[in-house]
């Protein structure tokens, strides 16, 4: 049985039960009301009605504008408790202060901190320590870091690095990025670098790869146009070599190309002939890579040879006056310029096929990492870093430093910008059609590069010793398969029966 409804009907019938107070006497006499004992009570008799004449009160009539004003009054103190109940539960939470750890490579602190400045006024709450590492074993410093739970929340990493890290960075998400609005701003190599499944790894601040450096004076005083296809490029490269006539050594290199050992970026030189060549860099054992392999031994071998083993590094060679032309990265030209400040050289696109147009890029990216509990605010970060009036800012502090040019662009709307420089407009010329692979110098990984590299070198040595272009690649590529399958580039190889 119901509790409740018996409660109920025994409430209601002890309302029912009270003596009910008794009408006026027709007569005029009124009897007053008993107590609930049933006795006379004379304080009880209401004597606000009667008249004292024997006249009949007038009936009772209820006021009909309280029926309405009390239930509008309790509707407006709902309302208003309503009002304040969703105002305090929409009441911005109260910030609290983030800080973000970034990890850089090549940049000062006196270069990124007005731009740190800057943001940190848009977002107070928000303190970005910004530190510059050292390149040596930093790979392995940062994923030890990463690994423990205690690394950075931003770090830099190399374009070819994301088979190393991708358990490592957190994708960028689309509501700071879109795939869309990424695609439009960077360049398409980014697409074959960057991005895993519908997802990309990291925001490029820069942008860089090879490009081919002439000594003018040397040039000029042979009467070499500089070569715009690897045909005059080794037309030219014989012209401008010049031996001693007694010992028919080398003094003046026509190319550095050709060797390993001597050779600034022989890994990037020989994967972009691979690449312009049609060579799939996972196989090198295919016609089209043994092929690039074999022109660029030419350069090495008497008795035509514009370079050899002998001479000294490429570098050095190039900044002394005693090389012709040279490979490089843009980066290398500060080098060179700080070696030699009044070296008369001039840069240009790097040299092409016919019909073909495929250039080298290798540069650095800023990431986030998957175990940071500030994910968003470092992407927004990093969105900031790489909108075009900071990045131009960015441009203007590295090229005060460096007294020559800050890290090139990489977004497409700022590549006009400089497309007229002497020494980052061949590069941007290139960008639209770049294309990279983990053969990159100076990365310092102790990765994906340098044991690729590494295989690589030994051989392009082995065809010192006697050994042919083909088997050379056939050495290198055993060492290819492991590496890349360690890597997930290459899907292991099917065991045979």
């Amino acid at each position: 049985m119901d509790s409740t409804k018996d409660e109920n009907t025994s409430a209601s019938q002890d309302v029912f039960s009270q003596p009910e107070t008794a009408p006026p006497d027709p007569a005029g006499v009124y009897n007053p009301p008993a107590d609930v004992y049933g006795n006379f009570n004379p304080e009880s008799v209401d004597n606000s009605g009667y008249a004292g004449d024997g006249s009949v009160p007038p009936p009772y009539d209820e006021d009909n504008k309280k029926k309405f004003i009390i239930p509008i009054i309790i509707f407006l103190v709902l309302v208003i408790l309503v009002f304040f109940v969703i105002k305090l539960l929409n009441r911005p939470k109260t910030s609290k202060n983030i800080s973000l750890s970034y990890w850089g490579l090549w940049e000062d602190n006196a270069i990124f901190r007005p731009i740190i400045d800057d943001y940190v006024k848009l977002h107070p709450t928000v303190k970005i320590n910004y530190q510059k590492q050292t390149p040596k074993e930093y790979r392995e410093r940062l994923q030890a870091a990463l690994a423990r739970g205690d690394g950075p929340d931003i770090f830099r990493f190399h374009n070819t690095w994301l088979p190393m890290f991708k358990e490592d960075l957190a994708p960028v998400p689309q509501n700071i990025m879109t795939t869309s609005e990424y695609e439009k701003t960077f360049y398409p190599v980014t697409k074959n670098d960057l991005k895993l499944g519908d997802s990309y790894f990291g925001i490029p601040l820069e942008l860089d790869g090879l490009v081919l450096l002439y000594n003018d004076d040397i040039l000029k005083a042979s009467g070499v146009s500089p070569p715009s296809n690897w045909e005059d490029v080794r037309t030219a490269a014989m012209k401008l070599t010049v031996k001693d006539k007694t010992t028919n050594r080398i003094v003046t290199g026509g190319i550095a190309l050709g060797t390993a050992n001597n050779i600034e970026h022989f890994s990037d030189i020989l994967g972009l002939m691979m690449l312009q060549n049609g060579a799939d860099l996972k196989d090198p054992t295919k016609p089209e890579a043994v092929e690039a392999l074999t022109f660029y031994r030419k350069f090495a071998e008497p008795p035509n040879n514009t370079w050899d083993d002998t001479l000294e590094n490429s570098i050095v060679a190039f900044a002394g006056g005693k090389l012709a032309m040279v490979f490089v990265p843009t980066w290398e030209i500060l080098n060179i310029r700080e070696m030699n400040p009044s070296l008369n050289f001039k840069v240009m696109a790097v040299p092409q096929l016919p019909g073909v147009n495929i250039n080298w890029a290798s540069y650095w990216v800023e990431g986030v990492s998957r175990r940071s509990t500030n994910q968003t605010e470092a992407f927004n970060f990093l969105k900031y870093l790489s909108t075009k009036e900071v990045m131009v800012k960015l441009y203007t502090e590295q090229a005060k430093q460096r007294q020559l040019f800050g890290e090139p662009y990489s977004r497409v709307d700022l590549s006009e910008t400089v497309s007229s420089d002497p020494y980052l407009g061949p590069l941007m010329q290139e960008a639209n059609s770049m294309r990279s692979f983990p053969l990159a110098s100076r990365t310092y990984d102790n990765g994906i590069n340098d044991q690729l590299i590494k295989y690589l070198l030994d051989g392009v040595n082995s065809l010192s010793a006697g050994a042919s272009p083909q088997s050379a690649m056939e050495t290198a590529n055993k060492g290819f398969i492991q590496i890349l399958t360690k890597y997930g580039l290459l899907n292991p190889p099917t065991p045979t029966q």
